[in-house]
């Protein structure tokens, strides 16, 4: 875990394929600006249930790696040539594997919230609004569908919104990478970790970086824009940003995850 550029990885087209399951009901949408609890994909089944409507709230999928390798790496030509060259280039199988399963489950999930095969969604980059570069939040052009990529470790964390919305999950670093990376935060979360226990720095890092991550993803910015500039906090809860809710996503034993979600302002406000 270091600092990196936020911007979700994806591009390219893809042909049609099975559309996507998940375990357990539809996942939860509320018209809240926070996200629904998190629900599991399963990439061989059957599609999330709807089309996604105007108002259709926050959903959040996870994605289990391993239990997905064999089937993203069967469903290759769902990837474009791009995406595929992508893949190829990684040195290691786990990277190869967890790229195509993140960008297979986003293609699933997009196709079937948008009632389109996986190959007619379109992908673009909106343009950054630091420096107006063709890098920021990735979109689907002329749909009210906003979406966020992340994956780390085994898991794949994607987020689905009517408004802008920024993911992120990494796994707890070890104690060395915090000692590392601390020094990048902003000061206010610096002084939070250290006065935690060694041993309690690495979640209370993780849950931070995440939720810098997130928001940063959220706004496309990413972190062309210094790490220790926004204050998100460290501690057991978020903190409160002008213009975004900011939330917490529980994730499996050794991970933490979270959330952006841009408030939408009233008429007239």
């Amino acid at each position: 875990m270091a600092p990196h550029s936020t911007a979700d990885d994806v591009s390219g087209r893809h042909r049609a394929g099975p559309a996507p399951r998940h375990r357990g009901r539809e996942p939860g949408r509320t018209g809240l600006p926070g996200p629904a609890s998190p629900r599991w994909l399963d990439l061989a089944g059957w599609s999330p249930g709807r089309p996604w409507a105007a108002a259709g709230g926050t959903a959040l999928w996870f994605v289990r790696v391993p239990e997905h390798a064999a089937y993203a790496e069967a469903e290759r030509a769902v990837l474009d040539a791009e995406e595929r060259r992508r893949a190829d280039a990684f040195l290691r199988t786990a990277d190869r594997d967890r790229y195509q399963v993140a960008h297979l489950a986003l293609r699933r999930l997009l196709g079937g919230y948008l009632a389109t095969g996986p190959a007619s969604v379109e992908l673009t980059r909106e343009p950054c609004p630091g420096c107006g570069g063709p890098h920021g939040r990735p979109a689907v052009p002329g749909t009210p569908l906003h979406f966020s990529l992340s994956h780390a470790g085994d898991l794949v964390l994607l987020a689905f919104a009517s408004v802008p919305v920024g993911a992120d999950v990494e796994e707890i670093p070890a104690q060395r990478t915090v000692a590392q990376v601390t020094p990048a935060l902003h000061p206010d979360e610096r002084a939070e970790l250290a006065a935690l226990p060694a041993a309690r720095r690495p979640a209370a890092f993780a849950r931070c970086w995440t939720r810098k991550e997130a928001y940063l993803k959220g706004t496309g910015t990413g972190l062309s824009e210094d790490p220790a500039a926004t204050f998100v906090g460290a501690g057991p809860s978020p903190a409160r940003l002008t213009g975004w809710t900011l939330s917490d996503v529980p994730a499996v034993h050794g991970y933490a995850a979270a959330c952006a979600v841009r408030r939408e302002t009233p008429p007239g406000g």
